[in-house]
């Protein structure tokens, strides 16, 4: 059997659906289970698991501090997954890749600009119908404020961020992840669109991250049938 490796995303640990296939309900019980299946894998199959060190490796850290995980969690953190920096520098990607992501963020962009333009229109148009209904300008302000210039902004946050930040890579660890899977040839373990979608354009296995539990149970299920050379008996 090959030796499998996984690079895995900060969202491969603290996705709400893996903690929902674990049967687990707490965030850091979540991890520790996640974890404790990487360690058995290690152990037992030499399965190695990968985070991109210190983006991705810090992320964890913080988020398990955050969430009150204990210093067990932080131990599993760092004995089970290997911490390597990624080779910026000398792993190759393609240059059509990064023009058809330059074309892709300028498209992001002119869709984010075009719900702009629509959003100031729209609250424009409704200053204009509030305005008669107001007794004085302090009260057109209060009221176009209030009901009118507020809610459309709030709807023009969530749909600029949707739209420029769904389905792309908007962080450095996002980067360093694919990076170092293209390095290490391995697989990509993330709950994030953007990951998945550059990850297929790099040629990079990608392995969801609410499968990812079950791929290593099934492995270890399977793990007594694997002959062991004679050197490890």
């Amino acid at each position: 059997m090959l030796r499998q490796r996984f690079v895995l995303d900060t969202t491969a640990l603290t996705d709400l659906q893996v903690r929902e296939k674990l049967e687990m309900d707490g965030m850091c019980d979540g991890i520790r289970e996640v974890l404790d299946l990487i360690a058995s894998s290690r152990l037992n199959l030499g399965i190695s698991c990968y985070v991109p060190f210190p983006s991705v490796y810090k992320e964890l850290h913080e988020f398990a501090q955050n969430n009150g995980c204990d210093s067990e969690v932080i131990a599993k953190i760092d004995t089970w997954l290997v911490k390597k920096a990624p080779d910026r520098y000398n792993v190759q990607i393609p240059s059509k890749v990064f023009h058809e992501y330059v074309s892709h963020m300028r498209e992001r962009i002119n869709k984010g600009m075009v719900i702009a333009e629509e959003t100031i229109w729209d609250a424009s148009t409704e200053c204009l119908l509030t305005e008669s209904k107001a007794n004085n300008r302090k009260d057109i302000s209060s009221d176009i404020e209030r009901r009118v210039i507020g809610g459309h902004i709030g709807k023009f946050r969530n749909k600029y961020r949707s739209a420029l930040r769904y389905g792309i890579l908007d962080s450095a660890p996002d980067i360093d992840v694919l990076i170092l899977a293209k390095e290490l040839d391995a697989a990509v373990v993330a709950s994030d669109f953007g990951i998945q979608k550059w990850a297929e354009e790099l040629g990079v296995r990608f392995v969801p991250a609410h499968t990812f539990p079950m791929i290593l149970q099934e492995y270890l299920k399977h793990s007594d049938n694997v002959k062991k050379p004679d050197s490890e008996k």
